[in-house]
């Protein structure tokens, strides 16, 4: 029932967007043949780096002292002629704390993800498409303040998607891929985690493989001048086990500038996997631990160097 409302909410934000977004007919007409007329390779980009610190000195209501750094790469290649149109996006994303004294650095953020998509004009607003993406994290993860025995690494997960289907995209505020015919393999590259059975993979083996359907939408919007919204939403169904549990992976970034090189964003990412499993009680001398899967939400809220090119 919770998923059925996510997933709801979310087509319904989206569309909200998409109708807000639209353009007229003239504008469309001129966005077209801006779009037809150039060919070859643009390039592109965002650096986002943000700093916080917490700082007490005889505070009587008590507290820590804490630093944290979280830096974004956020990078695409897209290659255009006649009626082809191929687009790669790749975004790196990396964060740390430290709270106290004498406390541990410890990892607050650590993306990898890499889309690839190549597409021929089917019409207007669609194209024929294939899409190659690849989701994991760079560096080990803990569940601190535990940092004795990891319980993520480099592939482990990765997520590896492959998906042939159609393209829609009407403007450049609005996309939709759907695939009817998707490969999905769960990665597990590590002996330890892989012998858990972790991350729905099978106790000793280190790849789980899907196959199923697949939906991407991406809206990327000005609110209001110097505040813009990029919102993408994953779904995966697996035909060949439970299709109606639907994988969701949703990534939501808003960033406001308040000059050149200097703004403020808001990044929420949910994540909902019936395959993946966590603690829901922890175990008890009299009881094993409780676990299932469940919403998975972080958001990062900072200001900082941005710089767009």
């Amino acid at each position: 029932m919770l998923m059925k409302k996510v997933i709801s909410i979310s087509f319904l934000m989206l569309l909200a967007f998409f109708v807000k977004g639209q353009t007229t007919e003239a504008e469309k007409t001129l966005k077209t043949q801006t779009a037809d007329t150039t060919a070859g390779w643009s390039y592109g980009g965002t650096i986002n780096t943000t700093l916080a610190q917490v700082s007490l000195t005889n505070w009587a209501a008590g507290g820590q002292n804490s630093i944290s750094v979280n830096g974004l790469l956020s990078l695409f290649a897209r290659y255009k002629k006649d009626n082809m149109l191929w687009e790669n996006y790749l975004d790196l994303a990396y964060g740390t704390v430290k709270q106290g004294e004498k406390g541990d650095w410890m990892k607050s953020d650590d993306k990898f993800d890499f889309t690839s998509k190549y597409g021929q004009k089917a019409s207007k607003a669609w194209y024929y498409a294939g899409l190659i993406n690849l989701k994991t994290q760079m560096t080990a993860g803990y569940n601190y303040p535990n940092t004795d025995e990891y319980i993520s690494k480099f592939l482990a997960p990765g997520y590896l998607l492959g998906a042939i289907g159609m393209d829609y995209k009407p403007s450049d505020i609005f996309t939709a891929f759907i695939s009817p015919i998707t490969g999905k393999v769960t990665i597990v590259n590590d002996t330890t985690l892989a012998n858990k059975g972790a991350f729905g993979v099978e106790p000793g083996e280190k790849t789980r493989s899907e196959f199923g359907g697949y939906a991407r939408f991406f809206i990327t919007y000005e609110v209001m001048k110097n505040v813009t919204l990029q919102s993408k939403l994953d779904l995966f169904s697996n035909y060949l086990d439970k299709p109606q549990n639907i994988d969701v992976n949703w990534e939501t970034l808003i960033s406001m500038k308040i000059n050149k090189y200097i703004s403020a964003t808001i990044m929420t990412h949910l994540i909902y996997d019936a395959d993946v499993d966590i603690v829901i009680k922890e175990a008890t001398a009299n009881d094993p631990a409780v676990v299932g899967p469940r919403v998975q939400f972080k958001e990062v809220l900072g200001v900082g160097f941005s710089y767009k090119f």
